[in-house]
């Protein structure tokens, strides 16, 4: 299992108890496909540096997660089918 660091921006229209329900289907997409979040931190609403289909803000959240190679891919999948989620970022952590 390798170790990730996880960066996804939500939809600014989604309220604090939508983000939550959000932050737990990512959660728990992560775990059905093999993996563990050891650390979530929600970093509040921030401008984007530029318009992502024609949003100025988003919900920033990051995430600490293990991970095998091949749960990258279904996880991202996953995470473009979510509405909610308008851009992601996984980033393997080196040793």
């Amino acid at each position: 299992m390798r170790d990730y660091e996880m960066i996804f921006i939500v939809h600014p229209e989604v309220d604090r108890e939508g983000l939550a329900g959000v932050i737990e289907e990512v959660k728990g997409l992560i775990e059905a496909n093999g993996g563990t979040v050891r650390k979530i931190e929600p970093w509040g609403l921030r401008r984007l540096a530029y318009p992502i289909q024609k949003v100025r803000e988003g919900h920033y959240v990051y995430m600490e997660l293990g991970l095998e190679p091949d749960g990258v891919a279904k996880v991202e999948r996953g995470l473009k089918l979510k509405e909610q989620v308008i851009r992601h970022l996984i980033v393997r952590i080196e040793e």
